[in-house]
């Protein structure tokens, strides 16, 4: 990692940074045994590695209508992950209008929900 970016909004502590790798080391996320995501420019928000929209494999995202709303964050919405006709509900998610205090996410997609991550 080279840097971190560290901001506040009114009433919730906001630890952001972007994952920065050297050569040949990418951030991976698998499910059911594909590679779904890969990115080396992936941002960490609370834990959860962000990778850029355009590093996901879309093929493997279904739309869901769940959404949940983060005090600081926004209103996040979600994806099914689905491969070779196996379904991770709500396993992927993203901020498609982030809060000020999150604009480092948007046009960012999360994992979870046994979706695994490496790098």
């Amino acid at each position: 990692m080279k840097r971190v970016v560290e901001g506040k909004s009114e009433t919730f502590p906001i630890r952001m940074h972007p994952i920065q790798y050297g050569e040949n080391v990418m951030a991976k996320a698998f499910w059911a045994g594909k590679l779904i995501a890969e990115s080396d420019a992936t941002v960490v928000v609370e834990d959860n590695q962000y990778f850029p929209a355009e590093a996901v494999e879309k093929k493997y995202l279904k739309s869901s209508a769940h959404t949940s709303i983060c005090p600081w964050k926004g209103t996040a919405h979600y994806y099914h992950v689905e491969v070779d006709g196996m379904r991770n509900d709500n396993a992927a998610w993203f901020y498609p209008d982030p809060k000020q205090a999150a604009q480092q996410i948007a046009g960012h997609i999360a994992f979870w929900k046994g979706v695994r991550i490496e790098g």
